[in-house]
Parts: structure tokens; C-alpha cells; sequence
């Protein structure tokens, strides 16, 4: 299945600031995983992005460019140079999408939700659990208590500045699914409701460790049969409670274990979204770094004009020819045809 028409330029850039800095080791990361054991070795190879680096990109797409997301390889609030990150947009006069593991780590939730929500189209926190048993198993080394805690300030703060009229900055709960979460997801959208969430939004399972096999909603047909009778259950709980909160990515799956992405799902990121690499190197989608490095190399932004690369022969071919690698065919970040893509959208 073809792709939508190709943009002149991306609406969103992802730039992987800081890859090898994170707080925590979450089970399913492809970098910090506890399971990663030549991680320390593996991080080590990361550097900083530095700043310029993104002042130059923007300079380039400026006509096209709607919102960036900082490092979603690592914690974003670990970049030193964050609070330069948001100069940068404010001067640009484009928005931030920050996923965040929710520990507010540096400055604390109270300054950060001050400084990044009146820029913020979207912040995603990572929560994988409403019980402490759970979430901490999942995201190793998190403080449930403390993760709670932040949580209802950062709501606080959204509603200060909705309030005062200075941006309309929505909050996202954004979740891994897996089997060790699956029976915890009806009250954790209950949580997301009562504490007025705006999205519930996830993607299943990457399997990167081997450790993780068991936990894929994906590796058989029970699984898969349980997954999609979860998908009724939300939205019946979200039609229950009457919420307007909206439920992302949130589908049933083939039954078919041997593509378990139905056939006329499609990639939403191809021609639409770019991701640089800490290095300036131009990434193409989302998949785990050692899987899409299997695309091939597509350029440097230090070394070219990144529309230079967005326009070239090797770029484009790649999104002619979508949907032929293994790594699209499974890929987790497929979407349905009729959701793809409404240009603009959250995710």
C-alpha cells in the first residue's frame, strides 16, 4: 500500500539530544535496559548533541516545521542544554512534544512544568503501571510515590497556564504495552480520567532483549485475543465514565501471528517526520536504532543541508518502495490508512 503524498519538508523533527543519559533503565529501552549488558559500554560511544546543531535544521525547514521533539533515546530534562533548546523554539515561534519519564530530573517538576508548558503542544509521561510493583518492575529504578506526586503537579501547572490564557499545552499518559501492564490498563485509564489526563496513547512492545519475549501482546494468538478484547474494554470504560479524553494507537490486531499488523495499516512517519541522530546524522523513522540502521545511511547534517537530504534520490526511493523490509512489515508504529495522517497530529 502506498504512502500519502511526500511534504516538502517534515512538520516535525525529533532530535536525539542525548542518548547515553538517562535516570532509569527501563525494561523495554534499546540503550538502558537492565537487560543491556554492554550498556555501560554501548553509552559511552554517545556524545552530546550540540545545540547549533538544531538552530541549523530549523534554519532550513523554517517554512515547514510545526514542533520538535527532543531525545527520546535517554531523558530529555538530562540534555545540560535544554533550557537553549527552548530559547530556540520560542524564537522560532514553533512548539515542543516532550516525552519525559516523569522524574523532572535537574530543575524539578515545578520549574519544568513553568518553563516548558507555556511552549509545549504535548507532554508525553512514560507510565507503565498503576501499582508500585508494577510500574517500578517496568521502569527499573522510578520512585512510584514521587512519580505520582509529579504527575498531579504538572496537571496543576497545565491548568494554571490554560487558565491564564498563556498556551493550551495537552498532557498524554503514554504507555508500553506488554503482558506484565495489560490487566493494570483499565485503571490506569481511570487514573489518566480522574486526574483529567488529556490522551491515553501507546504502542505495544519492541522486543529488543530476549528477556522480553514472553511479555510481547504480539507472540500468539492468546495474547493477541487478550489485547484486542482490552481495546473494548477502554473504550468502553472511556464511554462509561463520559470523558472526552482521547484514546491514541489504541487498536485491535490481526490474528494472525504472522503479521499481526493488518495488511492496510501504514507508516505515519515516512515523508512526514524526520529524526536526527546526536552526530547529525539523518535518521528515517522510529524503529529501535540497530533496526533502523538496517535502512542504510542517509546523510549528516554537518556535512549537508538537511533538505538536501529530505529531497534526495536515496530518501525518496525509501518511501517509494515502503513496506518491503520485515522491519516495516512489524513494525509497532504502523497506523490505521484512514488515521494517516492528518498533518499537524499529536503523537
Amino acid at each position: 500500500m502506498k504512502l500519502p503524498p511526500k511534504l516538502d519538508g517534515p512538520w516535525r523533527i525529533t532530535f536525539d539530544t542525548n542518548p547515553g543519559l538517562c535516570n532509569l533503565r527501563c525494561i523495554m529501552c534499546d540503550t538502558h535496559s537492565i537487560y543491556n549488558r554492554k550498556r555501560d559500554e554501548i553509552i559511552k560511544r554517545y556524545k552530546i548533541m550540540a545545540v547549533e546543531v538544531i538552530e541549523r535544521v530549523l534554519k532550513s525547514t523554517k517554512p515547514y516545521v510545526k514542533e520538535i521533539i527532543p531525545s527520546t533515546m535517554g531523558e530529555p530534562l538530562l540534555y545540560p542544554y535544554f533550557e537553549s533548546v527552548l530559547e530556540i523554539v520560542k524564537r522560532f515561534g514553533i512548539k515542543i512534544n516532550l516525552t519525559t519519564n516523569g522524574t523532572f530530573p535537574r530543575l524539578g517538576v515545578e520549574r519544568w512544568g513553568e518553563l516548558i508548558l507555556p511552549l509545549a503542544s504535548d507532554v508525553k509521561i512514560s507510565i507503565n503501571g498503576v501499582t508500585k510493583k508494577t510500574a517500578e518492575s517496568i521502569m527499573v529504578g522510578l520512585n512510584f510515590e514521587e512519580h505520582m506526586k509529579n504527575i498531579k503537579k504538572f496537571l496543576k501547572i497545565r491548568d494554571n497556564i490554560r487558565r491564564e490564557g498563556r498556551n493550551n499545552p495537552t498532557v498524554t499518559f503514554q504507555v508500553t504495552f506488554m503482558e506484565r501492564n495489560l490487566n493494570e490498563l483499565p485503571s490506569l485509564l481511570k487514573l489518566a480520567i480522574e486526574l483529567g489526563v488529556d490522551r491515553f496513547k501507546g504502542h505495544h512492545l519492541w522486543v529488543t532483549w530476549p528477556e522480553l519475549s514472553n511479555e510481547s501482546l504480539k507472540r500468539n494468538k492468546d495474547s493477541i485475543k487478550r489485547w484486542n478484547e482490552m481495546v473494548d474494554i477502554l473504550y468502553e470504560l472511556k464511554e462509561e465514565y463520559g470523558s472526552d479524553i482521547k484514546l491514541d494507537n489504541i487498536h485491535k490486531l490481526s490474528e494472525s501471528v504472522d503479521s499481526s499488523i493488518p495488511d492496510d495499516w501504514i507508516c505515519p512517519f515516512l515523508g512526514r517526520e524526520a529524526w536526527i541522530s546526536w552526530d547529525g546524522t539523518f535518521n528515517v523513522c522510529c524503529a529501535p536504532d540497530k533496526l533502523r540502521k538496517s535502512f542504510g545511511y542517509f546523510g549528516n547534517v554537518n556535512e549537508q543541508d538537511f533538505m538536501e537530504l529530505w529531497n534526495s534520490e536515496k530518501y525518496n526511493n525509501l518511501i517509494e518502495n515502503w513496506g518491503s523490509s520485515e522491519i516495516c512489515k512489524k513494525c509497532n508504529m504502523r497506523r490505521p490508512v484512514e488515521e494517516v495522517y492528518m498533518h499537524g497530529s499529536k503523537s
